[in-house]
């Protein structure tokens, strides 16, 4: 069984490794924003669901009291 060792050398690069390695680039870049706005958005909506939904209920009609939203009855 023979081994192979792939060396790479510093000589220039193949004529279509640029634009393949900018597609490469930007679709990693558009992968992390992507992620990261997720991300943002899980928090988000986590921590501002109920304040939105109280703010809808304290401004429609009837106008309820605060207490009257937040009782389970």
């Amino acid at each position: 069984m023979s081994s192979r060792v792939m060396v790479k050398g510093k000589g220039k690069a193949p004529k279509g490794s640029k634009a393949s390695s900018d597609e490469q680039s930007t679709s990693k870049i558009i992968k992390e924003w992507s992620t990261w706005a997720v991300k943002k958005a899980k928090v988000i909506t986590h921590y501002g669901f109920i304040p939105l939904v109280i703010i809808i209920g304290m401004n429609s009609e009837p106008k309820p009291h605060l207490y009257q939203l937040l009782s389970p009855v």
